[in-house]
């Protein structure tokens, strides 16, 4: 009996032993433990930004992340034990790990609960990765049923949140792939992997499942909104530098013009006709053959003197960027060096062939085209030795990096066992782009910061906004459906924390228009995208089968020549807001593409549209993407027969977000938000909504950004609330801001006491303005708005000194 006993209390003892909770282990940054067979570590990064890795136990691994940049830092943590879970608290959040079954919860300091892992939902598959043991790693998460989901890059579908639905995560030509999600909670989700990733949401999970890892690893960020939320994926993943100012004027671009003096004509009509241009881009093929494919070399007979098309670009005060690929062909001097220290993948790239036409011929000859190793440092090394003695030398403003994701065709799986410097091409095939853009800009600023760097790229990964690089959508075809869905996708792309996306104005591919720009149906849609194009962080035209510049679409008088200029103008008449805004994405993390989840999440109406969003805090941009004034048959996926029917002019439903007023930015009327409205749209109206309290500095009249001093600037007034803007200026082009060479004027506008302040001027530079006026115009139905310049009601002579003006 007494054994009997005995063993009844040893098994007891067992099971109480069994269901106690893991000791676990107080860290310097948080702390870690072991459940079951899985070692887990959270790490406070701030007391904002908390970082959760799983391993499965006794796996030896290191971990270096090519995104995050910033490290764990020592906070004030309060750890506490209660029950089956241990908490442990910043000045933010609190982080409860599950003991028993390892769950991770968050929390606010008050007990609201932000984010919940699933119970058990960390699983490790293994396989083999090559030569190496890894895994197939995921963690599932569970939402709210109502919550809204964004981010996790560019996907080209419609969506504006990313709920219930599985993406696929790997960089393609029309794809960004960034494992980065944000909810209308407050909450951002970076999940640290950079093999090709499913992301799945269902009504009883969200999970993301990597095919290779060694960890499960994933950065949990608390901004409490959605700005918080980006500011902490800057801080953890690299903060924006400025872009020259010019690159925010008009771009011209063409696949491709086929030799220097077409380039250059194109530069001198646009100064001739007096439409404003401060960009033209010089696309492939200026090396001549697919044979010495990017060779960072001008061997094309049309370019024999680059210094000379340079330079005089730059006499029509205008700039120029030339196109630079991840790949070089078998006769480049690069390709040569690369494939000696083995340096080059063998896989499928564009181009296939020693052909330059899609799709491509059987018969033609393989290119041998071969994707460099931009994981390897000593790679880039390579890659930048060429690019400055071949091009950047030349003087030449940017880079158009072509191809980053990189293009890869006829894809087997075997292309993915390939050795990259750090491991596997499978392991680390979406930071692809990261990496290669990265080379570029650090080597630049290394040789150079009397120019910004500037890159124009067709891919990103998390982190890339550090390298000054601005991404365009890829290659789209024309169409309407295309051209709504640019909206999501470049809005999607910006929660990310990457604020610079644009699209090609008018498409890539025009074949569904056959005709180009004879065919009045492309024309339509031309300048409708032009128009949200205008309200993009880069205004570029750009494409292939057809020419796209202005005097292609007529004379002054005609309706498509006259709605182009109109809209290039604005643009320039916007300026100073625009720059002043990305001084704002610089300084304060802010975006300049806003999806309206970010201003308005209160508004619960707002959190799902998908064809509007801010551009600034300012302005509300809805495009117009559906055809109102050519008719045109739609068969075969082909637009033809166009006519035109200007008889009636069609009109276009806003939501106008709940929380404040409204100004039509055309006809000063003011109405309320909260409401859906009919706005008419004639084919030169794209409608635009200014928010009551902004204050919008609009600059002069130019054929180019930097042309005139803004000495006369335009202050218009939105009033109906308090608001408040700050003016920012500095030289331009160079880092010397980054030594404080720049300064802000903020205007304050009481709307009680209808006053407007003018600060004292904080800060200087070569250059600044010392003494200018500041025309105000208070905006109304009777102000007069337009491109032309108000009434002003008062003018301030400025010397740099605080004034307050009473209306």
């Amino acid at each position: 009996m007494k054994r009997f006993f005995y063993l009844i209390l040893m098994f007891l003892a067992l099971y109480m032993a069994a269901c106690a909770p893991q000791e676990y282990e107080k860290t310097q940054f948080g702390l870690k433990t072991i459940v079951d067979s899985t070692e887990i570590e959270i790490q406070f990064f701030s007391p904002k930004i908390v970082r959760v890795l799983k391993s499965e136990t006794g796996f030896d691994f290191e971990k270096q992340s090519l995104a995050v940049v910033k490290g764990p830092e020592s906070n004030e943590l309060k750890t506490e034990t209660k029950g089956d879970e241990v908490v442990v608290s910043s000045s933010d959040v609190s982080v409860h790990l599950n003991l028993k079954t390892g769950k991770v919860s968050f929390y606010t300091l008050t007990g609201t609960s932000i984010l919940n892992e699933k119970e058990n939902g960390a699983q490790f598959t293994p396989v083999k990765d090559v030569d190496e043991d890894s895994y197939v790693v995921s963690q599932s998460f569970v939402l709210d049923q109502d919550e809204k989901v964004y981010g996790l890059g560019q996907f080209q579908d419609g969506k504006m949140s990313q709920r219930n639905q599985e993406l696929y995560l790997l960089q393609d030509i029309l794809i960004t792939a960034i494992p980065m999600l944000q909810s209308d909670k407050g909450y951002g989700l970076y999940w640290d992997n950079y093999s090709p990733t499913y992301f799945t949401d269902t009504e009883v999970e969200t999970s993301f499942r990597s095919t290779v890892g060694d960890c499960v690893d994933y950065y949990f960020m608390y901004g409490e909104n959605a700005d918080g939320v980006i500011a902490q994926m800057r801080e953890l993943t690299g903060q924006v530098p400025m872009f020259p100012y010019w690159t925010y004027g008009f771009w011209q671009s063409k696949e491709r013009y086929k030799s220097q003096d077409e380039t250059l004509d194109v530069v001198k009509r646009y100064r001739e006709l007096g439409v404003p241009l401060d960009g033209i881009i010089q696309d492939w093929q200026y090396w001549g053959d697919n044979y010495h494919w990017n060779s960072m070399e001008f061997l094309n007979p049309e370019f024999p003197e680059p210094q000379k098309l340079v330079d005089e670009v730059h006499d029509l005060n205008a700039n120029i960027i030339f196109s630079i690929w991840s790949s070089f062909g078998p006769q480049t001097k690069p390709y040569k060096e690369l494939y000696e220290n083995n340096m080059l993948y063998d896989f499928k790239t564009w181009p296939l062939t020693d052909k330059n036409v899609w799709p491509q011929p059987k018969d033609a000859a393989p290119s041998g085209v071969r994707v460099y190793d931009a994981y390897n440092p000593e790679a880039r090394d390579i890659y930048w030795r060429y690019l400055n003695q071949g091009i950047f030398k030349l003087g030449v403003d940017g880079w158009w990096m072509d191809s980053t994701e990189p293009d890869h065709f006829e894809r087997v799986d075997s292309d993915y066992n390939q050795k990259t410097h750090l491991g596997s091409f499978r392991k680390f095939r979406n930071a692809y782009p990261l990496v290669t853009v990265g080379g570029v800009y650090t080597h630049q600023r290394e040789t150079s910061t009397e120019k910004r760097v500037f890159i124009l790229t067709r891919s990103a990964f998390a982190g890339q906004q550090r390298y000054g690089a601005n991404s365009w959508s890829g290659d789209v075809s024309t169409d309407w459906s295309v051209l709504r869905n640019q909206i999501s996708a470049g809005l999607n792309f910006s929660l990310c924390g990457i604020p610079y996306w644009n699209s090609d104005i008018g498409g890539f591919f025009t074949g569904r228009f056959p005709g180009g720009v004879e065919n009045k149906a492309f024309h339509e849609i031309y300048v409708r995208w032009l128009q949200f194009g205008t309200f993009c962080p880069m205004m570029r035209s750009h494409g292939t089968d057809t020419p796209r510049e202005i005097y292609q679409f007529g004379k002054k008088g005609d309706w498509t020549y006259d709605a182009i200029e109109k809209f290039i103008n604005l643009r320039y008449r916007l300026l100073p807001y625009i720059y002043s805004t990305s001084w704002d994405v610089t300084a304060n993390s802010s975006s300049m593409m806003r999806a309206l989840v970010m201003d308005f999440a209160e508004d619960k109406n707002a959190l799902d549209i998908n064809n509007e969003y801010m551009f600034g805090k300012s302005i509300l941009v809805c495009p117009v993407t559906e055809p109102m004034y050519v008719k045109a048959k739609h068969e075969n996926n082909k637009y033809t027969g166009a006519k035109e029917d200007f008889s009636k002019v069609r009109s276009t439903n806003v939501y106008l977000p709940a929380g404040t007023q409204w100004f039509d930015f055309w006809t000063g009327e003011k109405m309320e938000g909260g409401q859906e409205v009919e706005k008419e749209t004639p084919i030169d109206i794209m409608p635009l909504y200014v928010k009551a309290g902004s204050i919008l500095p609009w600059g002069p009249e130019v054929q180019y950004a930097s042309e005139k001093k803004a000495d006369n600037m335009e202050i218009r007034i939105y009033p109906g609330a308090d608001g408040e803007f700050t003016l920012y200026e500095d030289e331009g082009d160079n880092y010397n801001y980054e030594d404080g060479a720049f300064a802000t004027i903020t205007f304050k506008w009481d709307d009680d006491a209808q006053t407007l302040s003018v600060s004292d001027r904080q800060g200087k530079f070569p250059g600044m303005l010392n003494e200018r006026q500041f025309r105000i115009v208070i905006v109304g139905a009777k102000s007069g708005i337009g491109l032309a310049d108000s009434k002003p009601k008062s003018t301030v002579e400025y010397a740099g000194v605080a004034q307050t003006v009473k209306f």
